[in-house]
């Protein structure tokens, strides 16, 4: 990753919580922890953080209050070849003129790069895709009443009475904060109830992670496995996982990410 991409990447993150460690952004970045100090120490110079002890902190304050959820500006570079490749398949398991709901997050924002030619009807929760669809795509765009979270560019409401009830989809995508034997987890409370209702509205779940999902966990399960019909993964997802996913009776598609084709597709939809 680029020095100009993690600098972002490092400043976002500290918007998210008093004290971001050393170890948290190397694991977001996936840079060494010698390179995140170097990082810092430049950033603490120029005056747009703080150098503390064992990571960094914010010049001001992030304010409280804010979804669990991490910044839609901090994850959306993190394996980005990953992401890419698993929204493109994705994509082709739609057909011209189907209903899809697409949950805000930044694996499933990199479908709309590759649906700009697709006539599809589309429920998002996602300022971010519902704002690239409705300037580079032939899509119809709905999305629901609520407020919108700066920072992880979602629209959510904790009432029923919105246009949610309304849509009905043949597919829902989502992203997950991990995956388990347990279910799909996802870290905040109002982000799994807007994403409950909007899942009783579709036929089938399907749900994108990269592999390193695999490996991480949450305080609280969205849904359990067996809710899921598809996990769309990388081909770094380990055998085991595999295993668990489908003795779950979900069905596992992975695919091959490609650097190259991530730069040429951000290139052409630029």
């Amino acid at each position: 990753m680029h020095e100009r991409e993690r600098h972002r990447i490092i400043l976002s993150a500290i918007q998210e919580k008093p004290v971001v460690t050393v170890q948290d952004i190397a694991e977001l970045t996936e840079a060494s922890e010698a390179t995140i100090r170097r990082d810092i120490a430049a950033l603490h110079v120029q005056g747009k953080l703080r150098r503390v002890r064992g990571g960094a902190e914010a010049v001001h304050p992030p304010q409280q209050g804010n979804l669990a959820a991490r910044p839609f500006r901090v994850s959306e570079s993190v394996n980005i070849d990953k992401k890419r490749a698993i929204a493109r398949a994705a994509v082709e398991l739609c057909e011209e003129g189907d209903s899809v709901i697409i949950n805000g997050g930044t694996t499933t924002f990199q479908m709309v790069h590759f649906m700009s030619a697709r006539r599809l009807q589309v429920m998002t929760n996602s300022f971010a895709i519902a704002e690239h669809l409705v300037k580079h795509s032939k899509c119809t765009v709905s999305v629901p009443g609520g407020a919108i979270y700066r920072d992880q560019s979602l629209i959510l409401s904790p009432f029923e009475n919105d246009a949610i009830r309304n849509f009905y989809a043949r597919r829902m995508f989502i992203g997950a904060q991990g995956i388990s034997s347990h279910g799909v987890m996802e870290p905040d409370a109002l982000v799994i109830q807007s994403e409950q209702r909007l899942m009783r509205q579709a036929d089938e779940l399907i749900v994108m992670v990269d592999s390193s999902k695999f490996n991480r966990r949450s305080s609280m399960i969205l849904c359990p496995l067996e809710n899921v019909s598809t996990i769309i993964t990388d081909d770094g997802v380990s055998e085991e996982a595999v295993a668990m996913l489908e003795d779950a009776g979900v069905k596992v598609l992975t695919v091959k990410p490609t650097a190259s084709s991530a730069k040429e597709d951000a290139s052409s939809v630029a």
